[in-house]
């Protein structure tokens, strides 16, 4: 009996392997990014990089367990979550009003720490953001958001 579920399990384990999850890959220019139309000083945009792009931009780095099921589709899910909640890439697209409610968000959830989320900061040592990286994208962030409002009342 043991043998069999074993074996039944290794089956499937094994067939799994064959449904795999488009990966959030993009070699096109990305024409809508925030980046295109406002300025990221550079030290924010490579705490981005590290801590935010990989599940809110169109190009998620991979690292070498996604190649493996069921894993994969967990990762898919989250990436697809992470970008319905805000994406870097298609920033230019949201309304004025959801760009600062966006940036808004971005303030409230380093301010609280909730993002990077743990579960991705627990294999992402390098995504665990300091109060010196935090602060950085915080006054970013409300700097921008005047920009924005400035340039909607022009």
């Amino acid at each position: 009996m043991n043998k069999k579920v074993l074996f039944l399990i290794i089956l499937v384990l094994i067939l799994i392997q064959f449904f795999r999850p488009t990966k959030n890959i993009s070699r096109q220019e990305q024409p809508q990014a925030l980046k295109k139309r406002y300025i990221i000083p550079a030290n924010v945009e490579v705490t981005l990089q590290k801590a935010c792009y990989d599940c809110h931009s169109n190009n998620t780095r991979y690292p070498w367990y996604a190649e493996i099921q069921p894993i994969a589709w967990f990762l898919a899910d989250h990436v697809k979550e992470g970008k319905e909640e805000l994406n870097f890439d298609e920033f230019l697209t949201y309304p004025t009003r959801k760009q600062d409610h966006k940036l808004e968000e971005i303030v409230e959830t380093q301010e609280e720490g909730t993002m990077p989320l743990s579960s991705y900061t627990f294999i992402h040592k390098e995504a665990n953001l300091n109060p010196r990286q935090k602060n950085e994208i915080i006054t970013w962030v409300n700097t921008l958001r005047q920009q924005i409002q400035s340039n909607k009342n022009n």
